[in-house]
């Protein structure tokens, strides 16, 4: 693969990153941000001090948000492209499209899931402000390790297919991330801060709306940067819809 190509492809990625991020907005907009004001809502109830405003509640959710979670979907569109332009042809004979798909759907797995089932994601007014340094760090840590195991899982996948077969050297590939992740989520130290007295509905609502806004942006990525992508690296293959196909010629 050279420059151009990489280039072309870096650069249709930061627009798939785009159009993901938009539509990532919307279910952040409708489902994440009524939950967040209500957690917002138990804070003030509870707290003793009121200090001033800088940004007002209604910027941060409207422009604030916009911004944030734009900028992230181009960065993170970028940073995927160059990601499939390392992977394309180490992961299987897929298509564009597939290596995409499958890409993305690995790294949902690898960079959100695994970290969010040992550290879930809290609204505001769960945690201690004194061990949000702990936090992070930890948070990141497992997202690195997750990262760091699944492309072993990869490698040793590949390395066991002519001995096992494809099957057999996918779900022994598989075993061996599963039990890995557990030896990780039993090692790393357990963070429980969320009050007694806090709504363990709105909790869950809150971790919901977390992960499907994460869902919407790895897949809508995938399936749109898959199109994209398809046009760089097969452009022969992508016709236009009715028209005809070449006929062929006899040698």
């Amino acid at each position: 693969m050279n420059s151009a190509t990489v280039r072309n492809l870096l650069v249709r990625g930061m627009l798939a990153g785009l159009a993901a991020g938009l539509l990532a907005l919307v279910v952040a907009y409708f489902l994440g941000e009524p939950r967040v004001d209500a957690a917002i809502a138990y804070e003030e109830a509870h707290s003793h001090e009121h200090g001033m405003e800088v940004v007002s509640r209604t910027m941060q959710s409207t422009a604030g948000l916009s911004t944030g979670v734009l900028v992230y979907g181009v960065a993170f569109g970028g940073i995927a492209a160059l990601a499939y332009c390392f992977a394309l042809g180490r992961i299987g004979r897929f298509g564009p499209r597939a290596s995409a798909l499958l890409l993305a759907v690995a790294g949902l797995i690898a960079v959100y899931v695994v970290p969010f089932l040992k550290y879930p994601a809290n609204p505001p007014s769960v945690g201690d402000p004194g061990t949000i340094g702990k936090r992070t760090t930890l948070y990141f840590l497992m997202m690195v390790l997750s990262v760091l195991l699944a492309v072993a899982t990869v490698i040793l996948g590949k390395r066991l297919a002519p001995r096992l077969g494809n099957w057999n050297a996918t779900l022994a590939a598989g075993a061996f991330f599963l039990l890995t992740v557990g030896l990780a989520y039993a090692f790393l130290p357990a963070i429980n801060e969320v009050p007694k007295d806090f709504s363990a509905t709105l909790l869950w609502q809150f971790r919901l709306a977390a992960l499907a806004i994460q869902l919407t942006l790895w897949t809508s990525f995938g399936l749109v940067f898959g199109v994209l992508a398809e046009r760089v690296l097969a452009p022969k293959q992508v016709r236009a819809p009715g028209a005809a196909r070449p006929t062929p010629v006899a040698h």
